[in-house]
């Protein structure tokens, strides 16, 4: 099992992932993890650009269509279930071809994440509760007084990682860029072959314009249509064209 690395293909939306993840399985004998937050949700396929089940029927494709639009999701889930997945595809003697769409999930898989212990759901209302009150650059000079170096590396306006940081300085009582040290992840433990892909400015937003077109031409608003009759959870609401 150990002479399989894991193969990662990352790179901008509409680059062209998904093709170079299908052709990299193909010439590999290998198996596509998707590492794409919104493509986990059953009943979204034309928002978030799922391959087509031609597709899938040709690849074996994993981390699609696990749960429901209606459940909470998160990335410690995404982490376990993914390496769970890469583990049985390197049993099997294959090559995971891990697709991202998620920086943020293709980043907990190589580098680890931090564990349920750094959580506290009252914490986090609360403090998003606070960013609707006076918004987000206060929190996060909140964040700076506490852990600059963590604060340096964020945007202030990035609402979500603001309050994690926050959440876990204060629940572990240790600023984040010092518990983010003790993750483990893929790095040193598996041979790991990274690919990233870029194209030239005007090429990727013409291929990101056709792609909005297609997606409306195969029923994007019917599909957006049919999820605002259903009580979404929290995740699932970044889906796009959701208000």
């Amino acid at each position: 099992m150990s002479e399989h690395p894991i193969v990662f293909i990352v790179g901008p939306s509409g680059v062209g992932k998904s093709d170079a993840a299908f052709e990299a399985a193909q010439r590999l004998g290998g198996e596509i993890v998707s590492c794409d937050a919104m493509q986990v949700y059953r009943e979204v396929s034309v928002a978030c650009d799922k391959p087509s089940l031609d597709t899938r029927k040709k690849i074996p494709h994993h981390m699609l269509d696990i749960v429901s639009v209606t459940q909470e999701f998160n990335a410690a889930v995404f982490r376990q279930l993914a390496l769970a997945a890469m583990t049985d595809i390197r049993g099997r003697g294959k090559t995971p071809v891990v697709c991202g769409g998620s920086g943020m999930y293709v980043t907990f898989l190589l580098d680890g994440i931090f564990e349920a212990s750094a959580k506290d759901e009252d914490l986090r209302r609360r403090l998003q509760e606070e960013i609707g009150r006076q918004g987000t650059p206060v929190l996060h000079g909140r964040l700076a007084a506490l852990d600059p170096v963590a604060a340096a590396k964020i945007h202030p306006n990035d609402t979500k990682r603001i309050v994690r940081g926050l959440e876990v300085t204060l629940t572990v009582g240790r600023p984040l860029s010092d518990v983010q040290k003790e993750r483990q992840g893929l790095w040193g433990q598996v041979p790991i072959r990274m690919f990233g892909l870029n194209r030239p400015r005007k090429g990727l937003y013409e291929r990101v314009e056709a792609r909005v077109e297609r997606m409306f031409a195969h029923g994007l608003v019917d599909e957006v249509h049919a999820l605002s009759g259903m009580t979404l959870s929290h995740t699932a609401r970044a889906i796009i064209g959701i208000p």
